[in-house]
């Protein structure tokens, strides 16, 4: 992206948060990450889906009215991971460990924050390995995106192609085509979907404390692995990441390490109270939201005020609503999402040594952002002090 074309960006968002239709469609442009995690927790986990999309609705809101950009937040990957496919055979992930999982995730990151550790964890990282990480961000966006389009292949290649070609299109913003394009699709495959919407009714239920009958087993699965293999990951991506692709393209609206931290830990310490999952700030959320039309703030209010409606109102039905929307076409969204992470991070500099340490970085951050912190900065050290013959 040119210096113009990022200029261009961050004046057609600047001043008050906005909510156009682009803003509305640019808000959805995460479902391909949200909707497969939430499904998840509540159909291998247990967690009950109110208090969840309750704290994601809210921290959304916030995060829109303080950073009036797209700012993003989405479940921790890992931690969902590993809570989901249950990796660690002999223990028993519940939904009491994921809340304190998020307690624990909170806490921590508020004390690297304050202390201002994480300012000065960030200050060693050279921009080739933050470049590395972002661009393996955006392809590992895409791999997955086209897993899920490879499982009805042909529906994905017509909704990729379809998205594709209605984005230069502003009048019919591309999202809201790709959503309804999805819901008929999925109503017409699998009919019996249509009786079971129909059948959805409005029931208030107000939020309620959900750290009541956490166990002192709760709270050692929780930290021990679910929190804390967390880390890594979450500054790469959470942190470092998201600050650099904010401040990337919206520079009149500047964020920094230390204040991501915080919103970090605050979001999860009181997001638990009422039975959140760990939450973070991705890049490739932010990426999805401007690849569909979000330039303000404005896009992650809509979100988060869709979000507390559902948890609201609709709790026991969101397994149903959820169900409508193919598995391909999310796949359609994260790829989109992967490429315009990916293309934010394609000026490399002119040195071959740091640029082979943003490539290294970069293939490090498909298997695992988290080693590929720890790579790329042993990587770029031994570029700068000419260790590396390339």
């Amino acid at each position: 992206m040119s210096e113009s074309e990022r200029g261009t960006l961050a004046a057609s968002g600047a001043g008050a948060n906005r909510f156009d239709r682009m803003e509305w469609a640019g808000a959805f442009g995460d479902l391909g990450t949200l909707i497969p995690f939430v499904v998840a927790y509540i159909g291998v986990i247990g967690v009950d889906p109110h208090g969840m999309l309750f704290a994601f609705g809210v921290a959304g809101i916030v995060c829109g009215l303080v950073y009036r950009t797209p700012f993003p937040v989405q479940p921790m990957k890992a931690i969902g991971a590993v809570a989901t496919t249950q990796a660690a055979q002999t223990i028993v992930i519940t939904a009491n460990a994921v809340y304190a999982a998020s307690v624990v995730t909170g806490l921590l990151w508020l004390v690297l924050a304050f202390s201002g550790a994480v300012q000065r964890i960030c200050r060693l990282v050279g921009a080739p390995v933050v470049t590395g990480i972002v661009l393996g961000l955006g392809l590992g966006f895409m791999l997955q995106g086209a897993r899920l389009m490879s499982q009805d292949w042909w529906l994905g290649g017509l909704g990729l192609a379809g998205t594709l070609f209605m984005l230069s299109f502003r009048a019919l913003p591309a999202m809201f085509v790709l959503l309804a394009f999805g819901a008929a699709w999925g109503v017409m495959r699998e009919p019996q979907i249509l009786d079971a919407l129909v059948a959805v009714s409005a029931n208030w239920r107000p939020p309620t404390f959900a750290l009541d009958a956490l166990t002192w087993n709760d709270w050692m699965v929780g930290a021990l692995f679910l929190a804390l293999p967390q880390l890594p990951l979450t500054l790469g991506n959470a942190v470092i990441a998201i600050t650099d692709e904010n401040n990337r393209l919206f520079p009149d609206r500047p964020v920094s390490e230390r204040r991501v931290a915080q919103s970090t830990g605050w979001m999860n310490l009181l997001g638990a109270t009422v039975g959140a999952v760990p939450m973070c700030h991705g890049a490739g959320g932010m990426a999805g939201h401007v690849r569909f039309g979000a330039r303000t703030g404005g896009a992650s209010i809509i979100l988060g005020t869709v979000l507390v409606v559902l948890a609201l109102f609709f709790a026991d039905s969101v397994e149903t609503l959820l169900r409508v929307f193919p598995p391909a076409l999310l796949g359609v969204i994260l790829f989109l999402t992967g490429a315009q992470l990916a293309l934010g991070a394609c000026d490399f500099g002119d040195d071959k040594g740091e640029r082979f340490a943003t490539v290294v970085t970069a293939g490090c951050a498909l298997w695992n952002v988290g080693l590929a912190f720890v790579v790329g900065l042993a990587v770029l050290a031994m570029a700068r002090r000419g260790w590396l013959r390339l």
